[in-house]
């Protein structure tokens, strides 16, 4: 019609849209509630419609067995016919005999005649069906009704008065049955409709009290959050999802901490080492600059020495900002990096060739194997080189580093005074260096980023005395690998 709309076919999917904003905006309390609710409510249903049903089925099969054991009619009754049923009954009605039973009988014929014994009391409404005389004996049952309203179960077969063929209908009241059906399904409605409060009230105390874990690790979260004091943890009890769950973030929250711990102590570590090279530099820059203002120039050595000094101290910072840069990588490669694959025995030849320019009185015995790891090259080529930086440092003059590489072990020894024993598990924490070696240059960052790289590798490193009892000390790398390069896949076709 003119002057409204067409109807959008939009709108259920618009309403369901909007139901499901509403669930998703409810708490997870709120939802657990709703679906216990839900679900017995469901149970609750079915049940009281199967019990409906049963009831009902027992019921009507109680009227159907009565009506089984209606007698039949005699072999000559006495019935009185007419076109009108009303009429015949009324007929059948001055007959002050009443039927022996509590069924109600009533004849009709193919024509349309109906006929009723005497005494009879009510009319059957009758049915199209009633009007077709069946041939066989037997019976049937309809579902019917008497004439003034009242339901009625009905029961037809063939009969025969004076030779002529009539159906049969003897009828039971329904009444009874039906109203105590209605007054069961009162009954299970209520039951059902208290049952579902009972459910959700239920489901909300169950979901209270199994969401208190998910409660506490909720304030937890929101107190780190709030006050980012991480490594705080909730109690664990069980082994359910939620005690999983609390464990996890405990885990989570004492490894943050750790993180945050060793994040803190190499930020001190580092501004520990800076300060001394950056004091020194300022010195150097300050004598420099006065010597500048109040127009006394130093002596051409001492000014040559201030920037050799400079020079030397650029050096260390520069090595001690790379070293922290090479520190400040994850402690493990990314999931799912591409490695390359590296001949660690061409690294080994290079940083002995670097090595040798850094002790050039020293001499170098190597037994370099081949041998092929995957790994990041540049961070295991320094690795070696901080390895062999070491054993110059610490080996006397016109001594000997001795290089081994074989099935996937590389040793690096030099015959120095060597470690002690009682520092032996510090030589690879960041920043850690011998009392004895403090006054040599280094940053104490070396063996730390060689051990890191080697975990990086899936391998494994170890520093100690050497294995005959000589001076010096052993430097031990494993890294996993096979001794011929593998077969790369060739290009595409």
């Amino acid at each position: 019609m003119p002057g409204h709309p067409p109807k959008q076919p939009g709108h259920p999917p618009r309403r369901r849209g909007r139901l499901v904003s509403w669930y998703r905006g409810r708490s997870l309390r709120s939802r657990l509630a709703l679906l216990t609710a839900a679900a017995v409510a469901v149970v609750i249903a079915l049940s009281a419609l199967a019990c409906w049903f049963v009831v009902r089925n027992q019921l009507y099969g109680q009227v159907e067995t009565s009506l089984k054991q209606a007698p039949p009619l005699p072999a000559n009754p006495r019935v009185l016919c007419a076109d009108n049923p009303q009429k015949a009954l009324a007929d059948a009605q001055l007959d002050d005999r009443r039927p022996p039973n509590k069924w109600d009988t009533q004849l009709v014929s193919a024509g349309g005649e109906y006929c009723f014994p005497l005494g009879s009391t009510r009319i059957i409404k009758s049915a199209p069906s009633d009007f077709t005389v069946p041939d066989t004996p037997g019976y049937s049952f309809r579902d019917g009704s008497f004439q003034d309203g009242t339901p009625a179960m009905i029961r037809q077969s063939v009969v025969r008065v004076d030779g002529k063929p009539y159906t049969l209908l003897v009828a039971a009241s329904v009444a009874e049955v039906e109203d105590s059906l209605r007054g069961l399904a009162l009954l299970l409605l209520g039951v059902a409709g208290l049952g579902v409060v009972a459910a959700g009230v239920t489901g909300r105390l169950v979901s209270r009290s199994a969401l208190k874990p998910v409660d506490r690790l909720t304030d937890a979260v929101e107190h780190i959050a709030r006050t980012e004091e991480v490594g705080t943890t909730i109690p664990v009890h069980g082994s359910d999802e939620i005690a999983r769950l609390s464990a996890s973030f405990n885990s989570m929250s004492v490894a943050l901490a750790n993180s945050r711990e060793r994040q803190t102590r190499l930020i001190a570590d580092a501004g520990h080492e800076l300060r001394t090279p950056l004091t020194s530099l300022r010195t150097n820059v300050d004598l420099l600059i006065r010597s500048d203002e109040t127009g006394r120039a130093l002596p051409a050595v001492t000014r040559s020495r201030l920037l050799g000094s400079m020079k030397a101290q650029m050096q260390e910072l520069t090595v001690l900002i790379g070293d922290l840069l090479q520190l400040s990588k994850p402690d493990s490669p990314k999931p799912g990096g591409v490695l390359s694959v590296v001949a660690l025995h061409e690294i080994a030849h290079r940083a002995v060739d670097r090595a040798r320019l850094r002790g050039p009185g020293l001499e170098f015995r190597l037994a370099i194997e081949p041998w092929y790891v995957r790994g990041d090259a540049a961070a295991l080529e320094r690795a070696v080189i901080n390895l062999l930086d070491n054993a110059v440092k610490y080996s006397p003059p016109a001594g000997t580093v001795e290089v081994t590489l074989a099935a996937g072990r590389l040793t690096v020894r030099d015959h120095g005074p060597g470690i002690p024993s009682d520092e032996l598990p510090y030589v690879f924490d960041r920043f850690w260096r011998s009392p004895s070696s403090r006054q040599l240059p280094g940053s104490g960052l070396g063996l730390s980023i060689v051990a890191q790289t080697v975990r990086d590798g899936g391998g494994e490193v170890s520093l100690g005395p050497a294995a005959d009892g000589g001076l010096g000390t052993v430097a031990t790398v494993r890294l996993p690998g096979q001794p011929e390069a593998p077969e790369l896949p060739g290009p595409a076709d």
